[in-house]
């Protein structure tokens, strides 16, 4: 096992043979690490971790640590990571409190680039990048496959939908479409689907056709939400499945 001599492990952690535990980093008594995991240096995790395989934590990083809730009073709550995420500098995940379920959960190959915050209860999907100092208050969920830009703050209970390309410095206060590239240019604004990003993704051009065309339907055609929706469920496909649904179970109203 490679440990500095000046990290400080608690007992308890489990750190697997196969990890490397740089300069000044701390590991508390109730982490567990999962194989092959590497912490350069200054890092620390805190509080009931729970971290898989694989993961690349960068110099001043903190995950598992107490939330920033002034409920919060020491309750045994969680914090969950997949497996092949890269956790940049400076960044911050904070572990679940009581009232929001008790666990702050990230799922596999993300990338979190410096100065993110995950806030208490948040649920971030797998393959999502959140770019420099991105921020999610408590209880935000984001889904799969999402790009998050720059200086974005997500308010409290939004989600952000699969496949989503939020724009850097995009204030986000209601759920973001699915497929959706979202930007604050003048205001907050849908501007149709995330055609490069599902490019990238492997949607098919027949795929993206019907997105589109679901789309305009929703965004071009005049027509209100309930009566898109109308138009919209009666399109096939397990895209438009998942965009109708997202619609119809969103609490605070979607960006359009």
């Amino acid at each position: 096992m490679s440990i500095h001599p000046s990290a400080v492990i608690a007992p308890g952690a489990i750190v697997p043979a196969s990890c490397t535990v740089g300069p000044f980093s701390t590991i508390g008594p109730e982490v567990v690490l999962g194989e092959g995991c590497t912490l350069i240096s200054h890092v620390v995790l805190d509080g009931r971790t729970r971290i898989g395989a694989r993961n690349l934590f960068y110099p001043f990083s903190s995950v598992g640590v107490a939330p920033q809730d002034l409920k919060y009073k020491g309750e045994p709550t969680e914090t969950i990571l997949g497996d092949d995420n890269t956790i940049r500098e400076s960044v911050t995940v904070s572990r679940g409190t009581v009232g929001g379920g008790g666990v702050t959960r990230i799922g596999s190959h993300c990338l979190l680039m410096t100065c993110v915050h995950i806030g208490h209860d948040s649920q971030v999907g797998s393959h999502c990048i959140l770019a420099n100092a991105a921020t999610l208050a408590g209880h935000v969920v984001i889904e799969d496959h999402v790009t998050l830009g720059a200086f974005c703050p997500v308010h409290q209970h939004c989600t952000v939908g699969a496949y989503a390309f939020v724009g850097g410095g995009t204030i986000v206060t209601q759920d973001v479409l699915p497929f959706s590239l979202t930007s604050a240019r003048r205001e907050n604004k849908a501007f149709g689907i995330n055609k490069i990003g599902l490019e990238r993704r492997g949607f098919s051009p027949d795929r993206l056709a019907r997105l589109q065309k679901a789309f305009r339907l929703l965004l071009s055609s005049k027509r209100n939400t309930a009566q898109a929706l109308e138009q919209l469920r009666a399109l096939a496909g397990d895209d438009i499945a998942l965009l109708v649904a997202f619609i119809e179970r969103s609490q605070r109203g979607v960006i359009k």
